[in-house]
């Protein structure tokens, strides 16, 4: 993919390829109306949970207002793929808010930008708020969903998910969770098995997404692609735990950053959300001084993207930093 300044302002854009990040290729999908819009760089969440596979069915309605950027994060999707590393191999952060910073100069370059907007949920949004603090010169702005913070939240997690359950009368997944026993946990298999209670839980309090949101493109759909997305998601799941509980996951503290931020700060958050819960991200909220900040408590929303949700951010996008040019 060539990093030639796009010129034609009133011409479609439409690119997916290799583009040199960090030292190895990685995977970038552009999509856009026009040049001319604000550019939106989406860091996808996980880790190892690419939102290129889905990202027409997705956002498709914004491309006639931002040229959408995806970008497959190393250990992940098409770039796990032309980069394929062992579990012994680190995945680290700080590494990624790098490549990140580089997508956003590259896709800012490429189409003539003074700065960008930044958007970034769940595994995307500690990636997001370390580039944002890192970089404020770049970004327009910064539109969080489902803000990861530290692992405190994990055991708020479990008691919201276990007292649900039980108001269900949900006996196999009381059983499962009185099993486990409250976090933190040493077995890296445990929080899967919370995850999967919880959205359970989520679907019988939010709206569904359409099923055909999560059918991957065709690219993705090759066998090579297929495994390369499998295995990717398996790498990046035991990096983000650890095998002993140790992982990347325990040791995220945005705290640590500190309160000042030199970008607009906006945090969108679903209200039945079980694993970003809004009570963690609201306190990461008022800790945050930032220019201009938003906390967006979305209803009908969890964890997963679903309409409330881009309907929240695209409200957020055109209030805030429609006009980033």
């Amino acid at each position: 993919m060539s990093d030639t300044v796009c010129t034609a302002t009133d011409k479609a854009v439409d690119e997916k390829g290799f583009v040199r990040i960090g030292g190895i290729e990685q995977w970038v999908r552009i999509k856009g109306a026009s040049c001319a819009k604000p550019v939106i760089v989406v860091v996808h969440g996980g880790p190892g949970n690419p939102n290129t596979p889905f990202a027409d069915n997705l956002y498709k309605a914004w491309e006639k207002d931002y040229t959408m950027v995806q970008w497959d994060q190393r250990g992940a999707g098409m770039t796990f793929g032309r980069n394929p590393v062992t579990d012994d191999e680190p995945l680290v952060p700080e590494r990624l808010r790098d490549d990140g910073v580089e997508v956003a100069r590259y896709a800012a370059k490429r189409f003539g930008k003074r700065k960008v907007i930044l958007m970034g949920g769940s595994w995307g949004s500690v990636i997001g708020t370390y580039m944002a603090k890192s970089n404020p010169e770049l970004f327009c702005a910064y539109v969080s969903t489902a803000q990861v913070v530290n692992r405190s939240g994990e055991r708020a997690s479990y008691d919201a998910t276990l007292a649900l359950a039980r108001a269900a009368n949900d006996a196999e997944s009381v059983a499962k969770l009185e099993a486990l026993g409250p976090p933190p946990w040493t077995n890296p298999r445990n929080l899967g098995i919370l995850r999967r209670v919880m959205r359970k839980h989520e679907a019988l309090r939010t709206e569904p997404a359409p099923k055909a949101w999560w059918v991957f493109s065709p690219e993705y759909t090759t066998a090579k692609a297929e495994a390369d997305y499998t295995a990717g998601e398996d790498y990046s799941w035991l990096q983000y735990v650890g095998m002993k509980g140790n992982g990347i996951a325990s040791k995220i503290d945005l705290y640590k950053l500190g309160p000042k931020f030199g970008v607009p700060f906006y945090i969108l958050q679903g209200q039945e959300d079980l694993l970003t819960m809004p009570e963690p991200s609201k306190r990461y909220f008022d800790f945050i001084e930032a220019p201009s900040k938003e906390f967006v408590l979305v209803p009908r929303a969890g964890h997963d993207p679903n309409q409330p949700i881009l309907d929240a951010q695209y409200h957020v996008l055109g209030k805030h930093v429609g006009d980033c040019l």
